[in-house]
């Protein structure tokens, strides 16, 4: 069952849902149908590392605020 990352047409609200198959999936905030698939960022696990670093070279500096959905950036 993968998690899909969607925005509202009707609200513009950007949320998460588990869609399973066969399902039309609602927005949580104003139940419309009309909802457009954003592209995610890919999680995976680097064996032996502990940690990544928050922000690498492609990331804009701190003072343009946080990325979008899958930053390599974190809000402070």
């Amino acid at each position: 069952m993968p998690l899909f990352e969607f925005r509202c047409r009707s609200c513009e609200r950007e949320f998460e849902l588990l869609v399973r198959n066969g399902e039309t999936p609602l927005c949580p905030k104003c139940n419309a149908h009309q909802l457009d698939k954003l592209m995610s960022a890919a999680a995976g696990h680097v064996a032996g590392v502990s940690s990544l670093p928050l922000a690498g070279p492609a990331c804009p500096p701190p003072e343009f605020g946080p990325c979008g959905t899958g930053c390599c950036r974190l809000p402070q």
